[in-house]
C-alpha cells in the first residue's frame, strides 16, 4: 500500500482491523485524512471478505490512466514483453525481477492477465507500481520505436542467451511466453532473434518467471 501511494496512486478507502488504526495503518490514515476507513474485528472482517486479511489492511485505489506505448518506451533500452501469461503469480514474479534487474519497462499482450490483480501485486512486492508498463497490441509497434526483439524459445535456430550480439543491441525487447504452449509460432518467426538459456542435465525449460530473471540479468546494460 505504501509503495502504491508513494507512486502516486489515489486511495479510495481503507479496510483494516481495529487494532491497525493506531498500529500498522496509522501513518497511511494520517497522510490521507480525507480517505474513508472501514474497520471491524478480525472475525468480522474474515466473515465479510471470506478469508483472513493479509496483514489486516486492504486499500482500494484508483487506477492511473493507461499510458501510451510511445511514452512508456521513450527512454527505455531493455524491456520485457509478456505474451499470453495468465498466471498471476508468474506476472508478479516477472515484475519483481524486472524492477530488481534493470528492465526499463514491461509490456503485456491483451491475452495476459492484469498486473494489478491482487495476487500479482502481492507477489511482486509492490514493484508493479515501480516499473513502467502498458499493453502491447502489435509487435510492429516495437519496431517503430527502434526495438529489436528476442523471443525466448527452444527452436533449431535459437542462439544462446550469452551470444554477444544480444548485448550489442541498443534497444532490445525480451519476449516471454506462457508455460506449456510457449510463444505463438508467428511471434517466434517474426522475432529478430530466438534465444535459449543453456541448461544442464537435459532440463529443457524453466518456469517463465525464473527464465525471465536469468534473461534480465544476462542482458542488463548497467549492473549495480
Amino acid at each position: 500500500i505504501r509503495v502504491a501511494l508513494h507512486a502516486g496512486y489515489e486511495p479510495v478507502s481503507l479496510l483494516c482491523e481495529q487494532r491497525h488504526i493506531e498500529g500498522d495503518a496509522a501513518d497511511i490514515i494520517k497522510a490521507h485524512p480525507e480517505m474513508p476507513v472501514y474497520t471491524g474485528t478480525r472475525d468480522l472482517l474474515s466473515q465479510l471478505t471470506g478469508y483472513t486479511l493479509t496483514r489486516g489492511v486492504l486499500c482500494a485505489m484508483r487506477r492511473k490512466p493507461e499510458p501510451l506505448l510511445a511514452d512508456t518506451l521513450r527512454d527505455a533500452r531493455r524491456v520485457c514483453v509478456i505474451d499470453s501469461v495468465c498466471d498471476t503469480t508468474n506476472i508478479g514474479a516477472i515484475f519483481r525481477s524486472a524492477a530488481a534487474l534493470g528492465i526499463d519497462a514491461v509490456l503485456l499482450t491483451r491475452s495476459s492477465c492484469d498486473p494489478l490483480n491482487r495476487r500479482s501485486i502481492r507477489v511482486s512486492m509492490g514493484t508493479v507500481f515501480l516499473v513502467s508498463w502498458t499493453w502491447l497490441d502489435d509487435y510492429r509497434q516495437l519496431c517503430e520505436q527502434g526495438f529489436r526483439t528476442a523471443a525466448m524459445a527452444l527452436t533449431e535456430r535459437s542462439i544462446s542467451l550469452s551470444d554477444p550480439i544480444l548485448k550489442q543491441q541498443q534497444r532490445l525487447a525480451v519476449i516471454m511466453g506462457t508455460e506449456g504452449e510457449g510463444l505463438p509460432q508467428k511471434t517466434i518467426e517474426d522475432a529478430d532473434f530466438t534465444v535459449r538459456i543453456p541448461m544442464y542435465h537435459q532440463v529443457d525449460s524453466l518456469n517463465v518467471a525464473a527464465a525471465a530473471a536469468v534473461a534480465f540479468w544476462e542482458l542488463s546494460i548497467v549492473r549495480p
